[in-house]
């Protein structure tokens, strides 16, 4: 008897666009985002978490000139990221919580720097990635192989990782003694939330060499020098190293081309010692329905850098990785409508 299929269960209902206002909102969506951009550029969620300030106040505090800055504030008042109540600005609730420096669910830094400063811009050669003949940059390795990219990248990946590190950490309930081997790992967020969980959990990072560097710095701050190893390495051309009771590739397959998939697939398997574990984080589309939109978008977004990518459904994912001798278990959903988690076994779980 053959094997049942594994599917992430009946996808939502998106609604068809009738009318000219649903393509206005769809059309003029980059300027939204703009503006948002340009609020963090200049920290105006952080100001206006100290209580409500006035225009002038505002002008004074960010030094932008009050005719201008009263442009962006109403835009961001109209896509309902700050309100303004008798003339005076307040952060609408998402903004307090996500885009105030410090904040416990600060997000501006990975929207600021990663996504305004690199992804953002790579959209406008989507055309010609969509046709095959151009991309923003020859590849990924190539880009953060530039040390200044690399910070850039890897610290905003690094914020906008802390939450779901820890709720996989939860997820996965890993008990030790176990090795972990993270590829793809960037600043090793998600390694440093394993390792808290568990003082039986040790890790290696394995990433480009300067985001290693990067990485590093991160590991002194977490303290966990001892416990989570770097390795400087391409990890689809380089080797791994081997007797891993559990491989995590979080953000990794969709950054890859179709064929690298494989590469690192068949690598994954041969590390792991039997009945290790592959843990995959990344977008993934519904199986039955559209979408989810935001997990379809950023695999668009690839297009732009690698025109070979492909997007995947949680069951085709796991078609492939059967493919390469893995067990996959239902998908999870760790970042709701963006990403989720599909824990395969190569025999019998040995860690869990």
């Amino acid at each position: 008897m053959g094997q049942a299929p594994v599917t992430d269960g009946p996808g939502g209902t998106v609604e068809p666009v009738v009318d000219r206002v649903g393509l206005t909102h769809l059309a003029y969506g980059f300027m939204a985002s703009k503006a948002l951009f340009a609020a963090l550029g200049i920290d105006l969620f952080s100001r206006l978490s100290a209580g409500e300030c006035t225009l002038p106040e505002l002008a004074a505090s960010t030094g932008v000139a009050a005719h201008r800055l009263a442009t962006l504030l109403h835009a961001l008042a109209g896509v309902g990221l700050v309100v303004v109540d008798e003339g005076r600005y307040a952060n609408a609730p998402a903004a307090e919580r996500h885009l105030v420096r410090g904040a416990p669910g600060d997000l501006g830094d990975y929207f600021r720097l990663q996504v305004a400063q690199q992804v953002y811009p790579a959209l406008l050669h989507l055309d010609a990635g969509l046709a095959g003949t151009g991309a923003a940059f020859a590849t990924w390795s190539g880009l953060l192989a530039d040390p200044g990219e690399a910070r850039l990248f890897t610290e905003a990946q690094h914020t906008g990782s802390l939450g779901p590190a820890r709720k996989l950490a939860d997820l996965l309930a890993l008990a030790g003694p176990c090795s972990v081997l993270d590829v793809g790992g960037g600043s090793g967020a998600f390694s440093y939330a394993l390792c808290a969980r568990d003082p039986g959990v040790r890790a290696t990072v394995l990433d480009l060499p300067a985001v290693v560097d990067v990485a590093r710095e991160h590991r002194e701050r977490a303290g966990l020098t001892d416990r989570v190893a770097l390795l400087p390495a391409d990890a689809v051309r380089d080797p791994w190293p081997g007797g891993q009771d559990v491989v995590l590739m979080s953000y990794l397959l969709s950054a890859l081309g179709d064929a690298e998939i494989d590469v690192v697939l068949a690598r994954a398997h041969a590390c792991l010692r039997p009945g290790g574990l592959l843990v995959v984080h990344d977008f993934v589309l519904h199986d039955d329905a559209p979408g989810p939109a935001p997990a379809a978008l950023w695999f668009l977004q690839y297009l732009a850098s690698t025109p070979d990518a492909v997007s995947f459904s949680g069951a085709t994912l796991a078609r492939r990785l059967r493919g390469h001798g893995f067990a996959p278990r239902r998908p999870e959903v760790l970042i709701p409508e963006i990403t989720k988690v599909i824990v395969s076994s190569t025999v019998v779980p040995t860690c869990r």
